[in-house]
Parts: C-alpha cells; sequence; structure tokens
C-alpha cells in the first residue's frame, strides 16, 4: 500500500527502514531544519583554511592600506561626484572572511535552504521502482547536512580568490571594506604586478563596488532579486537517482568515477536545485541588474586607476579579467544557486552600456541617472543605453 512506502501516517520516507540500527541517524538527519550550519561552517572553514592554521594579518599590511584607502577614496569620490567618508578597510584571512561571508548570507542561504526542501509539486511523479525511492529519499533525508556542506564548501572555496566582498555583486546588510590581504598579495606576485600598485587597484576596486551599493534603491533592487532567485526553485527529489542510474560502469567510453564526481558537481543533482519557470522568467532582470552594477563599477575603477597608477592599471584590468574568464566549479554553483552570473558577458554588456550612457548624457549626467530611483536598467534597456535614459530622465 501507499502508507507502507512512505511509512506511518505522514511520516517521511525513511530509506533506513529497514535497518534500525541506523534509525537514530535518520531521525537526527531529518531533525536538522533545512540547513545543517555546523556543517556550512565546518566545510567553510576547511575550504578557505584547507586545515591549516592562519596566521594574522601582518600589521604593517593594514597600515599600508589604511594610508592607501585614503587616497583612493578621493578619487572614486571625485569620480563619482560623491562626498561619502568611506569605512576604513578591514583585512583579513581568509578564514575570517568564510565566516563573515557565510554570516552575513545567511538569511539568503535560509531561503534557498527552504526553496530546495519543499516538498514537491503534485505535478511531479513519484519514482515507482524501489531503488529510485530509495535514492530519492535518502536524498531529502539527506538534503539539510548536503546543503550545507555545499554552501560552505562554496563559500570556502571563493574565500580562496576574492579580493574583498565586491567580487560577487550580492548587497550585505553591513556596507564595509573588507579585503582579503593574503589572495592580493598572491595574485600580485603571480602576475608580476608591484604590490602598493595592486592593492591601489584593488581598493579602487572595492571603494567603488562600495559607493554603488550604497544608493539605496540600487541595493534594496539587487538584493529583492537574488531573494526572488533563490525563493524560486522547484525541487526534484529523483534528481541524483536519475543521474546516477544514468552511469553505466561497464562502459569503456568513460571512466565512472570521474562521472560520479561530475554528477555531484552539478546542483541540479547534488541538491536537485531545478531551475523553475519563475526563476528563468527572472533572469534576465536580474542579469541586467548584475551587469549594470559590475559594468558600473568597473568604468570607476578603469577611471581612478588610470590616475593612481598610470598605463599599469590596463594590464592588472587585463590580469583580473583573464581569471574572471576562467570559470570554476564554484562559480557554476553561485551561478546556478544564486542566480549570479558575472562572466565575460556579462562584464562587456555592463561596460558597453555605461559608456553608452556616458557618450549620451557625460560623466556627471550617468551620476544623476544612477541615483534616480528606479534606474536599475530593464533586460531591454541593458542592451539599448538611450531607452535606458529617455526612462530615467523623464524624457
Amino acid at each position: 500500500m501507499a502508507d507502507d512506502d512512505q511509512g506511518q501516517g505522514d511520516e517521511p520516507f525513511n530509506p533506513f527502514g529497514a535497518f534500525p540500527m541506523f534509525g537514530d541517524i535518520a531521525k537526527a538527519l531529518q531533525g536538522q531544519g533545512p540547513l545543517n550550519w555546523d556543517a556550512a561552517r565546518q566545510f567553510a572553514m576547511l575550504g578557505a583554511t584547507e586545515g591549516q592554521p592562519e596566521h594574522n594579518v601582518d600589521p604593517g599590511d593594514r597600515i599600508a592600506y589604511g594610508e592607501l584607502a585614503r587616497i583612493a577614496a578621493m578619487h572614486v569620490n571625485d569620480v563619482t561626484g560623491s562626498d561619502d567618508d568611506p569605512p576604513e578597510p578591514r583585512i583579513v584571512t581568509r578564514g575570517q572572511w568564510a565566516a563573515e561571508t557565510l554570516e552575513a548570507y545567511r538569511p539568503l542561504f535560509t531561503d534557498l535552504a527552504t526553496s530546495l526542501g519543499q516538498q514537491p509539486g503534485t505535478d511531479v511523479e513519484a519514482p515507482s521502482d524501489p531503488m529510485m525511492q530509495m535514492m530519492a529519499g535518502l536524498s531529502q533525508m539527506m538534503g539539510p547536512a548536503m546543503m550545507g556542506m555545499s554552501v560552505g564548501s562554496m563559500v570556502g572555496a571563493l574565500s580562496q580568490r576574492v579580493f574583498g566582498l565586491h567580487d560577487l555583486p550580492i548587497p550585505r546588510a553591513k556596507q564595509e571594506i573588507v579585503l582579503v590581504a593574503r589572495n592580493i598579495a598572491e595574485f600580485a606576485e603571480t602576475w608580476e604586478i608591484p604590490t602598493d600598485q595592486m592593492r591601489l587597484w584593488v581598493l579602487a576596486h572595492e571603494l567603488s563596488g562600495h559607493r554603488v551599493l550604497s544608493i539605496e534603491h540600487v541595493r534594496t533592487a539587487l538584493a529583492d532579486l537574488v531573494r526572488q532567485h533563490v525563493s524560486g526553485f522547484r525541487p526534484d527529489p529523483s534528481a541524483m537517482a536519475d543521474s546516477l542510474g544514468g552511469i553505466d560502469p561497464m562502459s569503456s567510453d568513460s571512466d565512472p568515477m570521474e562521472a560520479i564526481q561530475q554528477a555531484f558537481s552539478d546542483p541540479e543533482v547534488l541538491l536537485g536545485a531545478v531551475q523553475s519557470d519563475e526563476q528563468r522568467a527572472l533572469q534576465p532582470r536580474l542579469d541586467a541588474a548584475v551587469a549594470a552594477v559590475v559594468g558600473y563599477t568597473d568604468w570607476v575603477v578603469d577611471a581612478v586607476s588610470v590616475r593612481l597608477i598610470g598605463g599599469e592599471s590596463l594590464r592588472i584590468a587585463e590580469a583580473v579579467r583573464r581569471q574572471r574568464a576562467e570559470p570554476t566549479p564554484d562559480d557554476v554553483f553561485v551561478e546556478k544557486l544564486l542566480g549570479i552570473r558575472v562572466g565575460e558577458e556579462q562584464v562587456r554588456r555592463g561596460k558597453a552600456f555605461i559608456q553608452g550612457a556616458v557618450d549620451r548624457v557625460g560623466e556627471d549626467g550617468l551620476t544623476t541617472l544612477i541615483e534616480t530611483p528606479d534606474s536599475l536598467p530593464t533586460p531591454a534597456e541593458i542592451d539599448a543605453p538611450g531607452l535606458w535614459i529617455a526612462r530615467v530622465s523623464g524624457d
């Protein structure tokens, strides 16, 4: 009978039901809530530190960044027409960045986990095969732990290469300037860039990102779009079973272990995160908003960094562009789970949009339009800045 397949009454399906010794484990896993934060924190720190002790930030680095930040802030304010006094930069380790990021985005990740943990609609057909039933039930039961491991691993991996808070244009409740000194130093060494020049470029970028996300209507609109995306998943409990069931261990054409690793690197398999019609309809709006924010930030950075470090700024910008153009598995998670796409195409669209606006209204006119309420461009406007100018200016 149907109740026999699902357990007694309304209790969720327990794939360990035939093995009493695992009963306590099953109950513990099912009582974790939508996301296991202990797992998230542990995997975030493991990814950030690679299991090694972290040294404190060198006090000399803090002093150097503080002095350079005052110079960079003056030029960012001049280019953007702002008179704001930005906060002093905080210099952190990778572990600190990971822990703070996980906490800053906790409401967002909770919404994501709740969306993925909801029961599928009545239009989703339950698997009839016993093995598929077991895999689907196991996936659902393990969901909170898997979600915690996935989110934590993603944040930990990002901490290995971000420069600050604005590599990902996702607003935080607290607007700060936070820099990961080790990543900046290693990037400069890899590309043979003088340390102070690299620091100035990063400061220009972080101060520019801070400036645009300090505009309340821009920050609120972008945050709302991201929240709508993460709340819009329609989970597929059989995603893992379907994917793993398609792997032929006897095939000579591929390595089955490699196929399994690839499957588990895909959020649609690991978490049953299947994009919904609502998310597909929302994605162009989110893409347009992200492109505009990234484009404006990069435009300010280009203008400021030329003043600060001259022609060397072009080489630094090209090195950063190359890093952006090489997506990692973590970028796939960010894109599929959070809807944030910051690849080369997005950057190109954003910079073309901003440059098109500057060509029409000038730098001062651009600043005025950006600060006008409801100024984030629509999907049609991001590729036609003239339409955006007409709407925002009221012409």
